[in-house]
């Protein structure tokens, strides 16, 4: 069985403009994954509102030119789009320039990420390659690979591997 990947467009859940936009200058060779560290979401209007409240926190708080990911996932499997395809994120010092940003939206300290967010994100990034966004070969890590942190969580760090299969 097929599903067609669920996308909310910045629009749909009513992003702030960018302060400042710069494109990545060739696909993707590194996926990044992440957790919020915040509550999980499931419904599309506590989603929408939990991304839109990332966003505020990432520009005002953190002083970033927009949210901080490429894309953010909830339990339901629903994409969120966040910086969108093609374009430098902050999410890994270091690494923005050659990678995107995926976050799962919960704590994953404790809890594994839903079947649905691991399928969607498989498939978001089976979109990517094919589309040219992503490197066919690209690396996938978790952001404590790249950075002192715990971040994306112990449950969704053992969970990464399941992300690169088919």
């Amino acid at each position: 069985m097929t599903r067609q990947l669920k996308v909310v467009s910045r629009q749909q859940w009513g992003a702030a403009e960018p302060k400042d936009k710069e494109n990545l200058t060739s696909p993707a060779g590194k996926i990044v994954i992440h957790h919020t560290a915040l509550p999980s979401c499931t419904g599309l209007d506590e989603c929408k509102a939990r991304v839109a409240s990332i966003q505020r926190e990432h520009m005002s708080k953190k002083g970033f030119d927009d949210i901080g990911y490429n894309f953010l996932v909830g339990g339901d499997g629903t994409v969120y789009e966040g910086r969108g395809w093609g374009v430098v994120g902050a999410h890994a010092r270091g690494h923005n320039h050659d990678s995107l940003g995926i976050a799962f939206m919960g704590n994953f300290n404790n809890e594994a990420p839903s079947k649905e967010a691991i399928k969607s994100v498989k498939e978001l990034l089976q979109a990517g390659v094919s589309e040219a966004f992503i490197a066919p070969g690209f690396g996938l890590f978790g952001h404590r690979d790249l950075g002192s942190t715990e971040c994306p969580g112990e449950k969704l760090y053992a969970a990464i591997p399941q992300l690169k299969g088919t």
